[in-house]
């Protein structure tokens, strides 16, 4: 089956404002969030934090379905770097991937928190290395039985935030990547470079573009929501991270995976349809559509084989 670049773009709730962080900022309702998901033309989208949509998978598949939208996973905080809580922490997301997967969800995006607030990461001695690497090779291995990709999501404020940390996860682990343009940036990984060394440990792409004065700002010591508020992520080509780029590369090396359009935002004041999100979605949504449209190099954008449950993704041969 072939699918166009345009066909594997999704929305997440946090382009909305809606995050698993307390005190974040006003929640809008999940009905104005997937309305206006579908509204802009997207068809699927992450599932955003427990509460936001139904746990019982019939009645997320139907509120989904209610507004043409499909699953495509969802972002999971988890501690694994603290043996005491492995076990435990283990359980919790093994039934969150039994619910994913019981939606046709396709990925498992992990991210190794430290706290609930991302303003602050702790540096792991080796033996925590060991319990992280150690989870995240069980919670791959988890998500595969449920047909689903596991993908290590690097992100401000977690244990694997930094270029660093990136790096001794590509050598210490065989996990897959969440590769999210922003907070890579912000901890300073250069994304393209990423694409460009490692496209085989790519399985999921959250795409935002960033404000680098301001992730310097967040590198420096200044608090992460203050920035995310005051504009570190920007509409896709609003900011200064190559995301024409980066895509490119992307679909060259054989990535056929989702594009997840994930500007976070902090809303303030009355909750209700707010208009900045939306436009903001609806501009990076025309940037990837002109992406996709200037493919006279011979980059076309199709070919794509759908394989729930893979470790990586492949560009089909000529005789497929």
């Amino acid at each position: 089956m072939s699918t166009s670049l345009l066909e594997r773009v999704a929305g997440a709730p946090i382009t909305w404002g809606v995050s698993e962080v307390p005190d974040w900022g006003s929640q809008l309702d999940a009905g104005v969030v997937l309305s206006e998901m579908a509204r802009i033309g997207l068809r699927a989208t992450e599932v955003g934090p427990r509460g936001f949509l139904p746990a019982d998978p019939e009645a997320l598949r139907a509120t989904l379905a209610s507004h043409g939208l499909r699953a495509v996973g969802g972002f999971v905080p988890v501690v694994l770097h603290e043996p005491s809580r492995l076990e435990s922490e283990i359980a919790r997301v093994t039934a969150t991937a039994d619910g994913l997967s019981a939606v046709g969800s396709d990925v498992l995006v992990l991210a190794a928190a430290a706290d609930d607030s991302y303003e602050s990461a702790a540096e792991l001695d080796d033996a925590a290395w060991s319990s992280l690497v150690e989870g995240i090779e069980r919670l791959d291995a988890i998500a595969a039985d449920r047909n689903l990709t596991a993908a290590l999501h690097p992100h401000v404020g977690t244990v694997v935030e930094r270029d660093e940390h990136v790096e001794r996860v590509l050598r210490e682990s065989t996990t897959l990547l969440c590769l999210d343009t922003g907070h890579l940036a912000v901890g300073g990984t250069d994304p393209l470079a990423l694409a460009r060394t490692a496209p085989d440990r790519i399985a999921h792409v959250h795409l935002k573009d960033v404000d680098i004065q301001l992730a310097q700002d967040v590198r420096g010591g200044s608090g992460y929501r203050d920035a995310v508020k005051r504009g570190l992520y920007r509409p896709l080509g609003g900011g200064d991270v190559d995301i024409e780029g980066i895509v490119r590369k992307l679909e060259g090396s054989g990535y056929r995976g989702w594009y997840v359009l994930e500007q976070d935002v902090v809303l303030e004041g009355t909750i209700g349809v707010d208009e900045a999100p939306t436009r903001d979605a609806e501009t990076s949504l025309r940037f990837l559509a002109a992406i996709a449209n200037r493919s006279d190099d011979g980059l076309s954008f199709v070919g794509v084989r759908e394989e729930r449950g893979r470790r990586t993704a492949r560009p089909l041969r000529e005789s497929e």
